[in-house]
């Protein structure tokens, strides 16, 4: 199904989406993780940038956040938040360009437009500290346009390379890109491409990876008993979150995504590439759940996978509705489909964009807390102003450091929140003083 100028509409499309979701979040601040980042930064060297956060390799994405730290500092959050954006909107464009290749422009606009509002994936695009996995699932992208040619695949291992050096995402695609080639007859040499990206992995994880912080309760052997029904689990929520939807939607759903693409196997034969995509999203699962298992299994229904599992079910689920019938009546129906599942998915990108607004309220009546207290001798050197929150600062000196040098992040915030500015008041106060 042809679309006259598809590139101008999917294009300007994605740019009125991004402004949205930017005027959605133009209230918030820095939150959470990010303060691991703003607290430890005043100390970073260069064996810093190569230290794991949590366990993912993450060189690019602390060069770019230190970069962002000493221009535009803590005064204000907005080019944190167009980073992640121009990041989302590479995604969109990208995967329009890699599902039109295959499957034509209506298919290709359809996938295009259930990303852009991705409401199950919310994580991903309300919080800026996400933008290493959004840039890891772009390069991620481009190594898979560029794999076409033959004589891209030094550039296309390259990407892989700045993928996985953004975050651990990028194992999906280095393993979507492995296993197309290794199918492809003629081009199982190319694999030698891939070799040195492996082997700098390789090192960086002996030499810093293994050392990484594991989430509590640390990850066992265990894990590989429930590493599979983890993987069917976020599987199925990925596929469901195309909807909008989730929980107990999930495993119907995935069963008929994998009915879909079966079929669609079966019809036309599965080629390396569709093959290769099937496997980088299974094994993004796995991997997650050597790591993240043992907190359970309905954990891989993270908003923060979503995102990831949903880029490249939608490459798959788009080559499958290659065989759906586009024509006559057909045709308005199933556009209308597309249009109910990117509604839902918006509206419930809506719901938590507005309750994610009253949580930064508490971030900056937690910030005003920090201020009060900062001269007052009933100050405790370790207090912690919001475990929930702000887990990370449990020691004031260090966030009035990193404030003096990169800037007041209330600088134009009025406080809102007054019960959870006394609460912060409170936690900061020596006991009995």
């Amino acid at each position: 199904m042809r679309v006259p100028r598809a590139w101008l509409v999917v294009a300007v499309a994605a740019a009125i989406g991004c402004v949205a979701i930017l005027w959605l979040s133009r209230t918030y601040t820095f939150y959470f993780d990010e303060w691991t980042f703003i607290i430890t930064a005043p100390d970073w060297t260069l064996s810093s940038y190569f230290e794991p956060h949590n366990e993912h390799p993450s060189m690019l994405f602390k060069a770019v956040y230190a970069a962002l730290l000493n221009t535009v500092g803590l005064r204000t959050y907005l080019p944190y938040t167009v980073v992640l954006l121009l990041g989302h909107l590479a995604n969109v464009l990208l995967l329009f360009a890699l599902v039109r290749r295959r499957a034509g422009d209506g298919i290709a606009l359809a996938a295009a437009a259930l990303l852009l509002t991705l409401g199950a994936a919310w994580e991903d695009l309300l919080w800026p500290f996400q933008m290493a996995w959004l840039a890891s699932v772009a390069f991620g992208l481009g190594a898979l346009l560029l794999l076409r040619s033959p004589s891209k695949i030094p550039a296309a291992a390259a990407l892989l390379a700045a993928s996985l050096a953004f975050s651990a995402v990028g194992v999906a695609f280095a393993i979507a890109v492995g296993v197309q080639l290794l199918l492809t007859p003629g081009r199982r040499r190319e694999l030698l491409w891939l070799a040195p990206v492996a082997a700098a992995l390789l090192a960086w994880w002996v030499a810093f990876g293994r050392f990484g912080e594991h989430p509590n309760p640390q990850p066992g052997l265990a894990n590989l008993l429930v590493d599979p029904l983890y993987a069917a689990w976020g599987l199925g929520q990925s596929a469901a979150g195309l909807l909008g939807l989730g929980g107990a939607f999930g495993p119907p759903l995935l069963v008929a995504g994998a009915a879909a693409i079966g079929w669609r196997w079966k019809r036309h034969g599965a080629d390396p590439f569709t093959i290769g995509v099937a496997a980088g999203l299974v094994g993004f699962y796995l991997v997650t759940g050597l790591t993240r298992a043992q907190l359970g299994y309905q954990q891989s229904g993270a908003s923060r996978y979503a995102y990831v599992g949903a880029v490249l079910w939608l490459i798959l689920l788009s080559d499958a509705a290659q065989g759906l019938p586009w024509r006559g009546t057909w045709r308005p129906a199933l556009v209308a489909c597309v249009f109910l599942a990117w509604f839902s998915s918006s509206v419930l990108l809506f719901s938590f964009a507005a309750a994610r607004t009253v949580l930064m309220q508490r971030q900056v009546a937690d910030y005003y807390a920090l201020a009060a207290m900062r001269s007052d001798p009933c100050l405790d050197p370790a207090g912690a102003v919001d475990p929930l929150v702000m887990p990370v600062e449990t020691n004031p000196a260090m966030y009035y450091r990193a404030v003096d040098r990169y800037g007041d992040p209330r600088a134009g915030i009025p406080l809102l929140d007054r019960a959870s500015f006394e609460a912060g008041m409170r936690h900061l106060r020596k006991t009995g003083c």
